[in-house]
């Protein structure tokens, strides 16, 4: 293994292409090494083509975790196994924890890369135990009491449609999620669905019981959106029709200048190395938030969601997960 400031630690497999065997040999000790890290690529693999992902995956991260409640499309290549989501290669996507709104969310996440792409794209990783601690003290105690709300607008021309995002055409179905996971909804019309929930700021780690910074306040945020976007939105939608925003557990706007810092703390945090053809990024997703570089050129990127945690629903009283 080697470490670089700056950049996340790699662990170099044999000069031979290993390939997703040596990865399956190697599970209890790359688990040990994500838990002692939060998260490191793996290099040399030779991991080249969409079932050596799945098999990598499966090997590293079993059972994985089905997406519920996606924001962004995705191209599904197996069972638990995804493509990166479709954003816009000339934006960055910022730190966040995948499904951190959700009651059942991945434990570890395992990034591979097929095709790395002309420039930038990194992944960039953030420890979250760092970031709690970095942040306000009287900030970070208004969360914890509260916690975060996160109001989505599903459907209509713009966002994402509620079909695909629950993964069913069922509306029965998508009443029954939402009663079972603590998330209030409103239908409007055919196509649209409104949904309200209040999760936890702050969580403890399972297994160190390390305290963290786990949400994506700044990244589901009206205010992290590139300025021209979120005033074309809200002049065609309304402030309320936005397809997200975060809010204080108290149903609150959290201001502009509260997102900004906490992208702020996030970048001073952030740890990437860029990516090359075969790489295999391994994420413990409590322990560390996740980001994307802009980037130019062919990019190919999956992700599989795994090591499934069940979190309760906020309680003011209690931080612990």
């Amino acid at each position: 293994m080697f470490e670089e400031a700056g950049r996340t630690p790699v662990v170099q497999a044999p000069d031979a292409p290993a390939g997703p065997g040596w990865v399956a040999e190697h599970r209890a000790a790359l688990h040990e090494l994500v838990d002692d890290l939060g998260a490191f690529v793996i290099r040399g693999t030779g991991v080249s083509t969409v079932d050596h992902a799945v098999s990598v995956s499966r090997a590293l991260a079993a059972p994985l975790l089905p997406e519920k409640e996606g924001f962004a499309r995705r191209r599904t290549c197996a069972d638990g196994v995804y493509s990166s989501s479709e954003w816009p290669a000339n934006q960055p996507m910022c730190m966040h924890q995948e499904l951190s709104y959700a009651l059942r969310c991945p434990g570890l996440l395992v990034v591979t890369c097929l095709r790395a792409p002309e420039s930038g794209g990194g992944t960039g990783v953030a420890d979250a135990g760092a970031v709690f601690e970095a942040l306000p003290a009287d900030l970070v105690d208004r969360f914890e009491r509260e916690g975060w709300q996160l109001v989505r607008n599903y459907g209509g021309a713009i966002g994402m449609p509620w079909q695909e995002a629950f993964g069913t055409e069922d509306r029965s179905e998508v009443e029954r999620y939402c009663r079972d996971n603590a998330i209030d909804f409103e239908w409007d019309g055919d196509s649209g669905l409104r949904t309200t929930q209040r999760r936890r700021a702050v969580i403890a780690h399972p297994r160190s019981a390390r305290r963290l910074w786990f949400n994506q306040i700044a990244f589901l945020s009206e205010w992290t959106m590139q300025p021209e976007v979120r005033e074309y939105l809200v002049a065609e939608l309304g402030p309320d029709g936005l397809p997200f925003t975060s809010r204080y557990g108290s149903g609150e706007p959290i201001e502009p200048d509260v997102v900004d810092l906490i992208n702020e703390v996030y970048e001073k945090h952030t740890r990437c190395t860029p990516w090359q053809d075969g790489d295999v990024l391994v994420v413990d997703n409590l322990a560390c938030a996740h980001s994307r570089e802009p980037y130019r050129g062919d990019r190919e990127v999956l992700v599989a969601m795994g090591s499934p945690q069940q979190l309760p629903a906020h309680s003011p009283t209690t931080a612990s997960a």
